[in-house]
């Protein structure tokens, strides 16, 4: 059975030996936060909180997003961004926006040096999350 994103975090913090007080002080978010994250309340947090909690408890900011689900694991047999499985709810209208923004070819950089494609596929991976996450939320807020 995978590990849930709160449970995998409780376990890092536990290793630790830190409370939630310590690790939310650290990582400069609340305790309450840190709380509903392990408890599967708040369900998985945004990639600049992971990238807070990483550097606060010195892990790996990849391992993190990996484990909150935002990258895919290159050793598993997930598919590709591009054939991952869209949400049963998408439309027809977000299925060609999520088309066209996996298929907009510019060139990535950074700090202006391009990126490889390692790297402009883990940007992808994340915006995959992102953006269903995003259509989501706003569906929802259309309700």
């Amino acid at each position: 059975m995978e590990q849930s994103f709160g449970s995998y975090l409780k376990q890092l913090r536990e290793e630790r030996g830190w409370s939630m007080n310590q690790l939310a002080q650290a990582a400069e978010i609340s305790g309450s936060q840190i709380s509903r994250i392990e408890s599967g309340l708040r369900g998985v947090p945004k990639p600049q909180t992971i990238r807070k909690i990483a550097d606060a408890l010195n892990g790996s900011y990849e391992e993190l997003m990996k484990q909150a689900g935002y990258l895919e694991d290159e050793h598993s047999l997930q598919p590709s961004t591009a054939d991952m499985t869209i949400p049963e709810w998408a439309t027809s209208r977000d299925k060609r926006d999520f088309k066209k923004m996996l298929e907009d070819d510019g060139e990535l950089m950074f700090d202006g040096i391009p990126l490889d494609q390692e790297d402009k596929q883990r940007i992808k991976d994340v915006l995959t999350g992102l953006f269903w996450e995003a259509k989501q939320m706003n569906k929802r807020g259309k309700k």
